[in-house]
């Protein structure tokens, strides 16, 4: 499975996440990762997360230009109702 494939699929994740799930190692999940946000294809930040107080520094990747879908239940603006302008002097 190839890293754009997979983050397609999945999501937001880390290299780690990422090289578990292709079978690739690490130094070349990060190598590919590196070409393809030179590319402009996906983005990259560094991540500092914390498991059983041990630091765990990564790189979270996401598709460029990939905006979740909004969750269900989630209501506009729009279809709020419209402000009482009742007022007593």
């Amino acid at each position: 499975m190839e890293i754009m494939e997979f983050l397609a699929n999945s999501g937001e994740q880390l290299d780690t996440d990422i090289a578990a799930a292709t079978g690739l190692s690490l130094a070349t999940v990060r190598s590919r990762v590196t070409d393809l946000h030179a590319k402009g294809a996906i983005m990259v930040c560094r991540s500092i997360r914390y498991k059983d107080g041990k630091e765990i520094e990564g790189v979270l990747c996401r598709v460029s230009g990939y905006i979740p879908p909004a969750a269900p239940g989630r209501k506009s603006k729009a279809q709020m109702p419209p402000k009482s302008n009742n007022s007593h002097d």
